[in-house]
């Protein structure tokens, strides 16, 4: 842009508009979801107008594309990349951060308007193939027999109680991390699970 361009407030806008986009969709597509967050709604908490928005992002696929693209697994590393935990205390840290959860499903549209392989969709799936790649390694670690199976899992428990969380505004977390904790144990074979007790009675 070679003029700066006032925003719904009156305010002046410059380059950093791309940035506040973002910021504002990460916050309110975790909150609120990716269906019921409109451009409108977007906009306005930025404070950017649509004119600015479409300068920077084609349309709202491209924003939850790009959005979807910095959702990274990396931001997991919180929990997973954390040697002050034992591997059973990694898998259960991750039902610690529901704002961390898997990121939310993308809307469907009529198969005439969507692409077959939006980029969306195909930052959604490798995200959470990653996110239980994590869980399948922690699990590796803590001497599961089937580590991806519990990974799966974990997984699956993580998604259902960030859906959950999200429709009842209740926190559903802390049901899952009892569920997880009965799924790790048993999952376990008895010489790790002792020699993981022992391991966690010493700290």
């Amino acid at each position: 842009m070679t003029e700066l361009e006032k925003g719904p407030k009156g305010r002046r806008r410059g380059r950093g508009a791309r940035e506040r986009i973002l910021s504002v969709s990460q916050q309110l597509f975790r909150e609120q979801g990716i269906n019921r967050t409109g451009m409108d709604q977007l906009c306005a908490a930025a404070q950017v107008s649509k004119r600015t928005a479409y300068q920077h992002f084609t349309g709202k696929d491209e924003l939850v594309a790009e959005y979807l693209r910095r959702f990274d697994p990396s931001v997991l590393s919180g929990v997973f990349d954390r040697t002050d935990l034992t591997p059973r205390e990694r898998l259960l840290a991750a039902f610690d951060i529901p704002h961390h959860s898997p990121v939310p499903v993308h809307r469907r549209r009529r198969r005439t308007q969507r692409p077959p392989q939006h980029p969306a969709s195909q930052y959604a799936r490798d995200y959470k193939k990653a996110v239980a790649a994590r869980l399948a390694d922690a699990a590796r670690e803590a001497g599961a027999a089937d580590p991806e199976q519990l990974g799966e899992q974990l997984a699956l428990l993580i998604d259902g109680a960030a859906a959950r969380t999200r429709v009842l505004n209740a926190n559903a977390f802390p049901a899952a991390a009892a569920i997880a904790a009965v799924l790790i144990d048993n999952a376990i074979p008895a010489t790790a699970g002792d020699d993981r007790r022992l391991e966690e009675a010493a700290r």
